[in-house]
């Protein structure tokens, strides 16, 4: 493993982390449904969005809902949670991949919709659904470095213009089993927001301090899966073999060293499907029981995905669990980061 892949943290806590669920559900039986014509001439089975992915719904948005509503509102309730004015925010990160321009930034609506000070900089940090734990190691390394002492990551992600766009695309004529195969990963998307609070562990020590990091890259596979607001094309037993041999890699290199590989009291992994969770935890030689899993109602909400996840299963831990977010992107990049609760 390379020195700079691995880091360790002395003066960062994390404060706050909290979810907000889109209010739409969409079943997977909805999507089915939606899709019946296409099975039929493609002669695939309804039933693989539950069946075998696992996931049974989605959530999104309201037509009258942006999905920075779900940013701000998530910002609003990890400052409150942590007992932090907007004022005194030093640094906000959005992670959101969902966005409705090139410029300006995504970060400057949620900046001015929480009414940050103008003192507090602000930006977007995209990378594929590893983009949040990103957003976190930023963070992080500004305060070790003592530049800023509270920083807000948020995440908002907007699932249905990919998946309407899909759908429609899909019902033309011409459409292919393997074109089905090929967006099949659209259709597992859902909507939510997430936000956390990090800040300096002298200021607060109620905090749950964050332990230690490691990265690791296998970029030679960065088309394995290519999207945007309007389709998302994958391979997915390429992907799911690629980012099996990248988190193998990752883990053999650092869980030793850590001590990632007994000891740990629960693990948020990124949420996919069934398939890459059970792939993930036999791999890894982790307790499937330690891993919980926000997929099934919620489907992949991308880089909110492990944040999401542990906001809603926090209440289960206790002080001084030893918690591992580990996260993974299209690229390919996978992390893994320690929090002690």
């Amino acid at each position: 493993m390379n020195r700079n892949s691995t880091r360790r943290y002395d003066r960062t806590v994390v404060l706050g982390v909290e979810r907000v669920e889109a209010p739409e559900v969409v079943t997977s039986a909805q999507l089915d449904e939606r899709l019946g014509e296409v099975y039929r001439r493609t002669r695939m089975r309804p039933g693989l969005l539950e069946g075998l992915v696992g996931i049974r719904e989605r959530r999104w948005w309201g037509e009258d809902q942006d999905f920075t509503d779900g940013a701000v509102e998530a910002g609003r309730a990890a400052l409150a949670a942590s007992g932090i004015e907007p004022g005194q925010v030093d640094l906000l990160v959005n992670t959101s991949l969902s966005r409705h321009w090139l410029e300006p930034s995504t970060a400057v609506v949620i900046h001015d919709a929480l009414g940050l000070s103008p003192g507090c900089q602000n930006f977007d940090v995209t990378n594929a659904c590893l983009g949040f734990m990103n957003g976190m190691e930023i963070a992080a390394a500004m305060i070790e470095a003592g530049l800023i002492d509270v920083a807000l990551v948020v995440d908002s992600e907007d699932s249905r213009p990919v998946q309407e766009s899909t759908i429609r695309r899909l019902s033309e004529a011409g459409v292919s089993s393997r074109d089905l195969m090929s967006e099949f990963a659209a259709l597992t998307l859902g909507s939510g927001a997430v936000a956390m609070v990090l800040a300096r562990a002298d200021q607060h020590p109620e905090g749950h301090r964050l332990v230690a990091g490691v990265s690791r890259a296998a970029t030679e596979h960065h088309e394995l899966c290519v999207g945007d607001n309007d389709v998302m094309r994958t391979d997915l037993k390429g992907l799911l073999a690629a980012g099996l041999d990248l988190s193998t890699g990752l883990w053999d290199g650092a869980a030793s060293e850590f001590g990632w590989d007994d000891d740990i009291t629960r693990f948020f992994v990124h949420q996919v499907s069934q398939v890459h969770t059970d792939s993930i935890c036999e791999r890894l030689k982790i307790d499937p029981d330690l891993v919980p899993r926000s997929f099934p109602a919620f489907g992949n909400i991308g880089p909110a995905s492990v944040a999401y996840t542990l906001a809603g299963d926090q209440h289960s831990l206790t002080r001084g669990d030893r918690v591992l977010l580990m996260g993974i992107g299209s690229g390919l990049n996978a992390s893994c980061l320690e929090v002690r609760w």
